[in-house]
């Protein structure tokens, strides 16, 4: 399938997850809370799919960019690839549930819901999410989803270093979804709202790593 279809079933895909969103928690909005954005169930799995996805599309990209002798971009787009396979697999606590085996010692007395995974640790009464995982980061991806592509084809500086990273640059419809998706997310007044932001982000970043600004200097 060509990259560009599956780019546009994918930004159909956010606005239908927002869309139905917005009824659920409207409607239904303990079966949001409590079904919808809960632990393994549609959208946290679909979050760990789309992770997944996105660092089966960054593999294949350092592999062409290898065959093009490129190797430079082709080690920092096979690291990226290996950060998405990380978050993948911190999303669904490393298979924890899903092959049914219980958290070391270490895991179940520091991490608040006795998970394997990094992002739900303890440091004292501080929980890691909200000091890495939480606000930092929600400024990292605004600042990539929405500053980098309006500024990367005006800002030769940026431009430079984004290609010299071989970062996947947004188009301007990824900065037009991600500012949509964090208003909406923002105003759904109910628990685990953030959880569709996180699936909005992954297949996002999906169709980003398919089709970028910069596809001569990442793929």
């Amino acid at each position: 399938m060509r990259r560009d279809l599956i780019d546009r079933l994918l930004l159909a895909l956010v606005v239908v997850t927002l869309a139905a969103s917005v009824v659920i928690a409207w409607r239904a909005p303990e079966y949001f809370q409590l079904g919808f954005a809960a632990e393994d169930r549609l959208v946290e799995n679909g979050t760990g799919l789309f992770l997944l996805a996105a660092s089966v599309v960054l593999a294949l990209n350092a592999a062409r960019l290898g065959a093009r002798g490129v190797l430079r971009a082709a080690v920092l787009t096979g690291g990226y690839a290996l950060l998405f396979f990380f978050a993948a697999c911190e999303e669904i606590s490393w298979g924890q549930r899903i092959f049914g085996w219980q958290a070391g010692d270490f895991f179940a007395e520091n991490n608040y819901q006795g998970e394997t995974n990094l992002h739900n640790l303890m440091v004292g009464e501080v929980r890691l999410a909200r000091v890495v995982f939480g606000n930092a980061l929600t400024v990292a991806l605004l600042l990539y989803l929405v500053a980098l592509p309006l500024t990367y084809p005006r800002v030769a500086w940026i431009g430079r270093v984004a290609d010299a990273l071989a970062v996947p640059v947004p188009g301007l419809r990824h900065a037009a979804l991600a500012v949509l998706a964090s208003v909406v997310v923002a105003l759904i007044d109910v628990p685990r709202n953030w959880e569709v932001y996180e699936l909005v982000f992954a297949l996002l970043a999906t169709t980003i790593f398919l089709v970028p600004q910069n596809p001569d200097k990442t793929q």
